[in-house]
């Protein structure tokens, strides 16, 4: 062998040894994070009180194959809906487990009484909207070949993984499942092990449902990523960093992936608006779960000539907000559920403040009893040069912006790489429509904020990079979860080949 071709042999097999053995380097790496034990930390005490271990690889592997080959997709729908309906009643037994445990999660009660109350809603929703949704449609004449009928088959995707987050662990978990499970397909739920205790609870839910192809399992990045190597589609909700990577799996295996991301919502107010009511909804919209919601307005853009009486009345409002400590039982603002989350806000305000805008009030990342809070925070003299108004805070965080025409507060609220929702409070609903068709979101609240955590019934879809794929809303929620199959069906003499011989040619030139 040449000298030249002797190296370069070497300094291949070099090169594919150091590829070799980093690959197994991250896979052991992996491996030891799913099989490690994982400590949870308590948003209200800051103590690690709780702790699990992730499946293996080879574990949820088999997982997947037994939900997949179940047969529930065989099964008629109203079946499905029977099995899902006394899952139903076994939840209901399971209420007061499941609402501790998301309160210890989360460190709020009303919010996790509402997200049970809320799924419960959500199964018998689903229940009586599917038979309508999944009716057989007629077959129906091609125009161009009328000799040819066609109609769809729908095929249910084998097993959906559900990737949720940690601000609401209950509702984002099931707000993909539950209409996967009544279009007949399997769910692997894994939830964010921030907030995994409500899962117990959840399997407990479920010993006596044998028959629904339904499983949780905790873990953290590599569980998730294992589960895409086992699932046929992927609902993702959570940060844009983390679902590009998803995105980027699921492309890989050429899956589908329906991802809701981030957002940075605005609020336009203008010169029309009811003062006082439009500082208690942008408050309301803001502060909500502690800003700890996709959904959250978290730039107020309001028109200069109101601009001082509504930020009077937002910090009075604002002032008058308590925190939920040391009674769980009373305040409106819970604690920081992820406490990195309160170096992210810090770190924003800081940037801020050091390029010129002014805390009004809040402003302080707080610690009682070991958790981490923020009350509602207002900021002045801001502007897009700033990290708070245009990365996500996720917290009770207001900063609000003067704008002098229309068209100045829509090319502000558009100047954003997200594009998740938005709000417009004005003096009518016409005037807060005309604004809100020229906005680039997903969905737009009129003379209110944050609509979209609160109903479900209008599809949407995520703009710019706030998320990809079909509506989780309306009936689309449903239907995505279906691959449609088309049956063309020949009713009169099928072509023969002779009907492509070169010899027609000329005949077909002439004839056009």
């Amino acid at each position: 062998m040449p000298k030249l071709s002797l190296l370069l042999w070497l300094l291949c097999l070099f090169v594919a040894k150091a590829q070799w053995g980093r690959r197994n380097l991250e896979t052991g790496s992996e491996r030891r994070e799913l099989m490690t034990t994982i400590q949870v930390r308590n948003p209200r005490n800051g103590q690690n009180d709780y702790e699990f271990t992730p499946p293996s690889a080879d574990e949820l592997h088999a997982l997947a194959l037994r939900l997949r080959n179940s047969g529930w997709a065989a099964r008629a729908l109203d079946e499905r809906i029977g099995v899902l309906q006394s899952w139903k009643d076994s939840l209901t037994q399971q209420r007061a487990a499941i609402i501790s445990a998301l309160t210890t999660d989360t460190g709020r009660a009303l919010i996790s009484a509402m997200e049970f109350d809320g799924v419960i809603r959500s199964i018998d929703r689903w229940s009586a909207l599917a038979p309508q949704l999944l009716q057989p449609e007629p077959a129906q004449s091609s125009v161009a070949l009328p000799s040819i009928s066609y109609k769809h088959q729908l095929v249910p995707y084998g097993l959906v993984g559900v990737i949720s987050p940690w601000n609401f662990p209950l509702t984002l978990a099931m707000i993909d499942a539950i209409p996967a499970l009544l279009a007949g397909c399997a769910v692997i739920i894994k939830p964010s092990e921030v907030a995994p205790r409500f899962v117990d609870p959840l399997r407990e839910s479920l010993v006596d449902v044998p028959a629904l192809p339904l499983a949780f399992v905790q873990g953290a990045g590599a569980t998730g990523a294992t589960l895409i190597e086992c699932a046929d589609t992927i609902c993702f909700t959570g940060s844009v960093k983390t679902g590009k990577l998803v995105a980027a799996a699921c492309a890989q295996r050429m899956i589908p992936a329906f991802l809701e991301l981030g957002g940075k919502d605005p609020v336009i107010v203008t010169a029309s608006a009811n003062i006082k009511q439009a500082a208690a909804t942008v408050l309301r919209a803001s502060v909500l779960a502690t800003g700890q919601a996709c959904q959250s307005l978290e730039r107020v853009y309001v028109d200069e000539t109101i601009a001082e009486t509504f930020i009077a009345e937002l910090v009075k409002q604002a002032e008058a907000v308590t925190l939920n400590y040391p009674d769980l039982q009373r305040g409106q603002i819970g604690p920081l559920i992820f406490d990195k989350q309160a170096d992210i806000i810090a770190k924003q305000l800081a940037d801020a403040v050091n390029k010129g805008a002014r805390v009004l009030t809040g402003g302080v990342i707080e610690t009682h009893g070991g958790g981490k809070w923020i009350r509602p925070t207002v900021v002045t003299n801001v502007n897009h040069s700033m990290t708070l108004m245009t990365e996500e805070t996720f917290g009770p965080v207001l900063p609000v912006m003067t704008y002098r025409t229309t068209d100045e507060a829509i090319a502000l609220a558009n100047d954003s790489v997200y594009g998740l929702s938005a709000a417009v409070i004005a003096g009518s609903l016409e005037e807060a429509e005309a604004i809100a068709l020229r906005l680039e979101a997903g969905a737009v609240s009129l003379n209110d904020g944050a609509l979209t955590g609160l109903m479900y019934e209008a599809e949407k879809h995520s703009f710019k990079l706030s998320g990809l794929g079909g509506s989780r809303m309306g009936a689309a929620g449903l239907t995505r979860f279906f691959r449609k199959k088309a049956l063309l069906m020949q009713s009169g003499v099928p072509m023969p080949l002779a009907a492509l011989d070169e010899a027609n040619a000329q005949r077909e030139i002439k004839r056009n």
